[in-house]
């Protein structure tokens, strides 16, 4: 039989960190408060919930690898909200962040959750922070306490 490794919702053993961007606060502070509800109510004490706030969405990256480095996380979940513009720099910073954020985790021994929204509109944004669309803070804490329950797992297991 076939050994399968699968992560338990339960948030209780873990540490998390959050990075939550500034820029669109109307937006991000649904999301965090979205993750927050999440991990709390999977278990987390408030204790083990560290939230850093960073200028912009550009910023993430810088802070999620502090936190990455910092080695006091289980998981460390990205928030913010880019929407797009008249210019281009919506394409400048929503690449940036995504590119930022893949090569902290890539680089990462713990998981890292990417909770960025990049929306077409405002209504877009406001229907992923906890309208019609759900919130996706939530579903990205949801993430983290899954994958950080597969890393500890995948550690113990190491031969």
């Amino acid at each position: 039989m076939a050994t399968i490794i699968e992560g338990q919702l339960s948030a209780a053993p873990y540490t998390f960190g959050i990075v939550v961007s500034r820029f669109n606060d109307f937006i991000t502070r649904r999301l965090l408060d979205g993750a927050i509800d999440c991990l709390t109510r999977h278990g987390a004490k408030d204790k083990s919930i560290h939230v850093v706030y960073c200028p912009g969405a550009f910023e993430i990256p810088q802070i999620a690898q502090q936190l990455v480095e910092s080695g006091n996380y289980d998981a460390v979940l990205c928030l913010g909200c880019v929407i797009r513009g008249e210019t281009p720099h919506f394409e400048y910073i929503a690449n940036a962040v995504s590119n930022g954020i893949n090569r902290v985790a890539l680089n990462a021994k713990v998981p890292i959750v990417f909770g960025v929204l990049t929306t077409d509109s405002l209504d877009q944004a406001i229907d992923r922070a906890g309208a019609k669309g759900g919130n996706k803070g939530w579903e990205s804490a949801l993430a983290a306490i899954e994958l950080a329950d597969v890393a500890s797992k995948l550690s113990s297991m190491k031969k």
